[in-house]
């Protein structure tokens, strides 16, 4: 092992510039938390964003670790500047685990083989275990404690006309937050493809 190799793995992952970059990452999901808008296959608050993006690229160039921190301080960020958010943090709460899941995966098999083909694996395997995660988890956990704030049937009543047979919990999260997830993993992975590389040298610095 060369001497700069034993450096760095001496340093491990707090080092000023994986601390400075992941901050900078996290800003920025925080702003694109805000670039949102609706999607006619979900109820009116499954709102369509990419916030995930920075986490994906923090994940690929520093580790899955710096994905879950760029999530963390997402989260954190939009629970603390909006502390009347109606959702009482359920949907910080959903965003952070979710985001969590469909990173940390995709960077473990990419970390493996740094590859353009490896990485869309990563991406779709990531995309797919969250997507259908997500489906038991608004079923049996986020969406039972959104009933505190808002009844079943209020829920049942956004859902889109075009689905009138949707008429329990489940089958609103089978026939609207899996296609909405999935949708917004394939966007979220499209994009990394094509910006990962270049921000990535920004991240690592140039040797």
């Amino acid at each position: 092992m060369s001497e700069l190799a034993k450096n760095k793995k001496k340093k491990g992952f707090f080092t000023t510039r994986n601390i400075v970059s992941c901050a900078m990452l996290a800003a920025c999901a925080t702003i694109l938390t805000y670039i949102e808008f609706p999607t006619f296959i979900a109820p009116s608050f499954y709102r369509f964003n990419v916030s995930d993006l920075p986490a994906l690229i923090g994940a690929f160039s520093m580790g899955p670790v710096a994905g879950v921190i760029i999530e963390l301080v997402r989260s954190l960020i939009m629970l603390f500047v909006n502390p009347m958010n109606p959702s009482m943090g359920i949907g910080e709460l959903s965003n952070f685990v979710l985001g969590c899941i469909f990173v940390v995966p995709a960077s473990l098999i990419y970390r493996r083989n740094k590859t353009k083909g490896r990485a869309i694996v990563a991406l779709l395997v990531g995309g797919l275990i969250m997507s259908v995660l997500a489906t038991f988890l608004n079923a049996f956990v986020m969406i039972p404690l959104y009933t505190k704030m808002m009844s079943i049937e209020d829920i049942l009543s956004q859902v889109p006309e075009f689905l009138p047979f949707v008429d329990t919990v489940f089958e609103l999260c089978l026939v609207c937050v899996l296609p909405f997830n999935l949708i917004k993993a394939f966007v979220v992975s499209f994009i990394t493809i094509f910006i990962y590389k270049p921000l990535s040298v920004l991240i690592k610095g140039l040797n």
